[in-house]
């Protein structure tokens, strides 16, 4: 099987579409405690093509010719699985939680390629 990472976006377009900043509190709260539940729902019915479950990203720094930087992106998140292809995988997150629950935006999935001459 060949390793594809995960990586699950978050734009201010998506936040902003799903009304998350308008929900009170406890809405938010009840949203994320049902979010939270099916995602670990989701990772648990995948779990034996979860090779890496991964975790939510931090803040950004870009380290370049001229230095280190801080910047902005939009990755969230990420997690890597195992599948015998690239569209298998990605079938892996149809409605996941992190578009349909959460305020995410979308996932993108690439092939973890093998290092060229090993």
């Amino acid at each position: 099987m060949k390793k594809f990472m995960a990586v699950f976006i978050g734009t201010a377009e998506a936040r902003e579409r799903s009304g998350w900043d308008k929900l009170d509190d406890a809405k938010r709260k009840a949203r994320e405690a049902q979010g939270m539940k099916a995602w670990m729902d989701w990772a648990t019915a995948h779990a034996s093509v979860i090779v890496d479950g991964g975790g939510p990203l931090g803040k950004t720094k870009r380290t370049s010719w001229n230095g280190v930087s801080d910047i902005k992106n939009n990755m969230a998140g990420y997690t890597i699985v195992k599948a015998e292809t690239h569209e298998a995988a990605a079938k892996l997150f149809e409605n996941h939680p992190h578009f349909t629950i959460f305020p995410g935006d979308s996932v993108e999935i690439m092939e973890c390629l093998p290092i060229p001459g090993q």
